[in-house]
């Protein structure tokens, strides 16, 4: 096969998948908002049957692209005990030093408790929304728009250029939040715009996401940081001016040692041969 169609049936693969993925929670013919126990449990079906669907998908372009290649489906997909322990693990520390401001404006306010309190725990367990958020999507989508379409992108494209193109098909995943607010009465203008910032940072986590799945070669790694970011939030800089005095400064060096941490840990603490992943 040559280059461009690799590159043409790698892309096409991943948004056929994108779509496949957004499409699927929209085939039960309902009347209740994305937020109804009913569509949620329906949905929670929709997401279920793409772990199954999405590595067929993957399997039968994998086999189109390079006909002559063995495949390691469950190793490409990054289903591996190996290293399984630090995947978990890590990917939650580095993320944890990237939030640093608002886990620091968390213990200013006291919210960091619940994370010690067990009637919170099992609040959130009898929370059907908290369980689509926290576990169902980041399982379900970093399976899909990860360890389902990182494999046949990397076929045609080097680690960094995967790392850079794979997060549009999760940005664009996200548009259809767009129809949804739309028709809850929102209007269009502040909806389309509200996607547009979503499509931004759903895009720069995307691309975080994808660099842990391939140098930590688990699916596990994105699947936490994705859970942990959901749990957080998106960081709300305007705190810092919210408050006074040592507060303020304290909270904004947080955000820039967070920052700064950030960075010059992540290759480090992903650096492959620590999660047995040797390509």
């Amino acid at each position: 096969m040559d280059e461009v169609t690799c590159f043409m049936t790698a892309n096409l693969s991943c948004f056929f998948l994108a779509s496949v993925y957004v499409g699927s929670l929209y085939v039960w013919k309902s009347n209740e908002d994305r937020n109804h126990p009913k569509t949620v449990i329906r949905r929670f079906i929709s997401a279920f049957c793409m772990l199954f669907v999405a590595p067929v998908i993957v399997y039968v372009t994998l086999k189109y692209m390079k006909p002559q290649e063995s495949i390691d489906l469950l190793t490409l997909l990054g289903l591996r005990l190996n290293g399984l322990l630090l995947a978990i693990s890590v990917p939650v520390i580095l993320t944890s030093v990237l939030f640093l401001g608002p886990i620091t404006s968390s213990f200013f306010d006291g919210s960091w408790k619940d994370l010690f309190s067990a009637e919170c725990w099992k609040n959130n367990l009898h929370d059907i929304l908290w369980i689509r958020n926290q576990i169902v999507a980041p399982i379900s989508e970093e399976f899909t728009f990860r360890a389902c379409m990182l494999p046949q992108l990397l076929k045609c494209y080097s680690n960094s250029q995967a790392v850079l193109v794979s997060p549009l098909f999760f940005g664009v995943g996200h548009f259809h939040h767009m129809v949804e607010r739309w028709r809850q009465g929102m209007p269009l203008a502040q909806s389309l715009l509200l996607s547009c910032f979503q499509f931004a940072y759903t895009t720069l986590f995307g691309m975080y996401a994808a660099f842990l799945f391939i140098r930590t070669g688990n699916v596990a790694a994105p699947c936490v940081a994705h859970a942990f970011c959901n749990v957080m939030g998106f960081p709300d800089f305007g705190e810092i001016g919210r408050l006074n005095g040592w507060k303020r400064i304290v909270l904004a060096s947080a955000f820039v040692v967070g920052l700064l941490g950030w960075y010059f840990l992540l290759w480090p603490l992903t650096e492959p041969t620590l999660y047995d992943n040797n390509p």
